[in-house]
């Protein structure tokens, strides 16, 4: 179940992501190494991109974290 968020295995591999960054937000970070590159890895030119893979990164450990609340809430009862 990919969203527009993930790249496909072979973006991935094309701009070679570690595995451990394979995750619901990698299309996004394949855009921030790619403006990264083009720029110099001069922060201000990519600040768009690095907002929106970190709030990417935040929104993915909120969920997270409340389905991990839910599943202690479940097994307590």
């Amino acid at each position: 179940m990919a969203s527009s968020l993930t790249a496909s295995q072979e973006e991935a591999s094309k701009a070679r992501l570690p595995l451990s960054y394979r995750d619901g937000c990698s299309a996004l970070l394949v855009k921030l190494n790619a403006s990264r590159r083009e720029n110099g890895y001069m922060p201000w030119h990519s600040e768009h991109e690095r907002h929106a893979y970190e709030k990417c990164q935040y929104d993915d450990y909120v969920r997270r974290m409340k389905e991990l609340s839910k599943q202690k809430l479940a097994a307590s009862e």
